[in-house]
């Protein structure tokens, strides 16, 4: 099976990369290239076009992503010309091969107002550019390919061993905050689900390697706002030697950290039908959690 691979140099993307099946023929992209990948811009229509007519794989999976959420709100034309327009570009591509898209999106669709997880097949009403674009770029692939051509898969919170990520950020704001014996202020009234990239790698390519069809929720077990997300961060950092100590967290409201970019209060997803689907168990979170900063070292810590 030939698979390109967009966002190869990302966080998913590495993970994606180091969960690739042995039967797997991968054409990693990235927007730079190097290294072993080809460089693909995703702002670029007539380059992803010509990516999938050159190489004619039996799978895009679409990893790449506009993903500065509050940066959006400045640069709209840029995020939807990468979270739209790629993956609308993919999918007039596809219909001519007859290969499959794996269209990666977010929890950002949903407005977060209704306080209970969101099913796949719910409507979308995103609440910022980020938001929208991805849903656009849902929307896209949605009118140019049959579902049978068309695997759209949401998650949330999504962080890695690699990457810019509010692990990576938290562990440096806990090392510096618990030094100069500081707290650490996070947002409490916000609730998803933090997500593993190793999981959602692993969750991808069994979509892949099933033929999976239609919108599909990923995300790790259990839920969290910020605020517990940071805690356990600066906790099992703390315990697995990552740092000296933890930073004193103490929970804010959204409303005393007004960011450009609306978030959605309730962003949980009903990864149910996926689960039954795909034949996996996710882990809980804090269990993922404990994995991932098993591999991140104290060097990168101390020296990001």
């Amino acid at each position: 099976m030939k698979v390109l691979l967009t966002g190869a140099a990302g966080q998913l993307g590495q993970a994606l990369l180091a969960a690739q099946p042995p039967e797997v023929e991968l054409i990693a992209t990235s927007r730079a290239g190097g290294a072993g990948m080809v460089a693909l811009d995703l702002r670029d229509a007539s380059a992803c076009r010509a990516a999938v007519l050159e190489h004619r794989p039996h799978w895009v999976i679409n990893a790449g992503a506009y993903t500065a959420v509050d940066k959006a709100e400045r640069e709209p034309e840029l995020a939807h010309a990468v979270n739209s327009g790629a993956p609308e570009a993919f999918a007039r591509a596809l219909t001519e091969t007859g290969g499959r898209l794996l269209q990666l999106s977010t929890d950002f669709v949903f407005d977060g107002a209704q306080g209970s997880p969101y099913r796949p097949e719910q409507p979308v009403n995103p609440l910022g550019v980020y938001g929208a674009s991805k849903a656009a770029g849902e929307r896209a692939a949605q009118q140019l390919l049959p579902a049978q051509q068309l695997c759209i898969l949401r998650t949330s919170w999504a962080y890695g061993p690699v990457g810019h990520n509010f692990v990576h950020t938290m562990l440096r704001l806990h090392h510096d905050r618990a030094a100069s014996d500081q707290p650490l202020h996070v947002v409490a009234d916000q609730v998803g689900c933090p997500t593993a990239t190793p999981g959602l790698a692993l969750a991808c390519w069994t979509a892949a390697m099933q033929g999976a069809g239609g919108i599909h929720h990923w995300c790790d077990a259990g839920a969290a706002s910020w605020y517990d997300f940071a805690v356990a961060i600066g906790e099992v950092a703390a315990g697995a030697g990552l740092l000296p100590q933890a930073a004193d967290v103490r929970p804010i409201t959204t409303a005393d950290y007004p960011t450009p970019a609306q978030r959605p209060s309730y962003a949980l997803l009903d990864c149910t039908i996926t689960r039954r689907a795909l034949g996996l168990t996710p882990q809980h979170w804090r269990t993922a959690l404990a994995e991932v900063l098993q591999q991140i070292s104290t060097e990168a810590l101390v020296h990001p």
